[in-house]
C-alpha cells in the first residue's frame, strides 16, 4: 500500500488525491467533534464552509439541525455549540442532523472531493481507522487539516499514530514525509508531551480548553469511522 501526507489543506491538489482512499485529519478538534457526534447518536454531519451556508440550510428546519463550529477557535455567533467535542452529547444530539463549519476541517474535507473515498479519523478513532483502510486496500493519501494553511504538529503525529498502526498489518511503500510521521510517532508515543509544543495547542490550552485537550489526545475510544459522501458524512 502506498501512503502519503498532504500537510495542510491549502496544499491539497486534485492529481495527488485522484483515485485514492483519503483520510481527513484534524484532531484539534473538528474530526474530533464529527466522530464523536456520530457515535454518540448524530444522524449525519453537513460540513460547509462558510457561517452563511450553513444558518442558510439550518433554517430550513431548526428542530432537524444544529449548528457547530468555530472561527479562530471560538463558538461562531448564532451557533448551538463550540468545535469542543465534549458539546456533542447523546442528550443533545442523538437523532439530529449536524451542521459544520470550522476554520481548517471543513475546507479539508470540501478540498478533498475528487477522490475514491473520503474518511475522517483522529486519534480517538485511530485503529478503528487503521483498520477500515485495511479493507479497503487501496492506495491512501491522508490529508492534514494543519493549521491556517501551515504545518501542523498534532496532525502529523496522529498521522504517524494511524500508520504505525496500518504497518502492523500489512506491508507499506511510505512517502519521505508519510515515514517521518511514523518515525516521529514511533519516538513520542507521549502524544500530549509531544504536541504541547504546537501552535495551536498553546492556542486551545490559553482558551482554558483543557478538557477537549485530554480528551482528543485519547487513542482508540471510538470504533467507526465516519465517510464523507454526496456532501453528508455518515457512519
Amino acid at each position: 500500500m502506498n501512503i502519503d501526507i498532504i500537510i495542510s489543506a491549502d496544499d491539497i491538489k486534485p492529481e495527488k488525491i485522484l483515485n485514492k482512499t483519503i483520510l481527513i485529519i484534524d484532531m484539534l478538534r473538528a474530526t474530533s467533534v464529527i466522530v464523536t457526534a456520530l457515535y454518540n447518536g448524530c444522524k449525519e454531519v453537513i460540513p460547509v464552509l462558510t457561517v452563511d451556508e450553513a444558518l442558510n440550510i439550518a433554517k430550513k428546519d431548526r428542530d432537524k439541525y444544529v449548528l457547530g463550529g468555530e472561527r479562530n477557535a471560538l463558538k461562531i455567533e448564532g451557533f448551538d455549540f463550540s468545535n469542543s467535542p465534549l458539546d456533542y452529547d447523546k442528550e443533545y444530539i442523538k437523532g439530529k442532523s449536524l451542521i459544520i463549519t470550522t476554520t481548517n476541517g471543513t475546507k479539508a474535507i470540501k478540498r478533498s472531493i475528487g477522490a475514491e473515498r473520503i474518511l475522517i479519523g483522529a486519534l480517538i478513532n485511530a485503529k478503528a481507522t487503521a483498520d477500515k483502510i485495511l479493507k479497503l486496500n487501496n492506495d491512501l493519501v491522508i490529508v492534514n487539516a494543519g493549521t491556517y494553511g501551515h504545518f501542523s504538529m498534532d496532525d502529523f503525529i496522529c498521522a504517524g499514530y494511524i500508520i504505525n498502526c496500518i504497518s502492523e498489518n500489512t506491508s507499506i511503500n511510505p512517502t519521505d514525509i508519510a515515514k517521518t510521521a511514523q518515525y516521529i510517532y514511533k519516538n513520542n508515543e507521549d502524544i500530549v508531551s509531544f504536541i504541547k509544543h504546537a501552535s495551536h495547542y498553546k492556542r486551545i490550552k490559553e482558551l482554558n480548553l483543557k478538557e477537549d485537550l485530554k480528551y482528543c489526545c485519547l487513542k482508540d475510544i471510538i470504533n467507526i469511522v465516519p465517510e464523507y459522501k454526496d456532501d453528508i458524512i455518515r457512519v
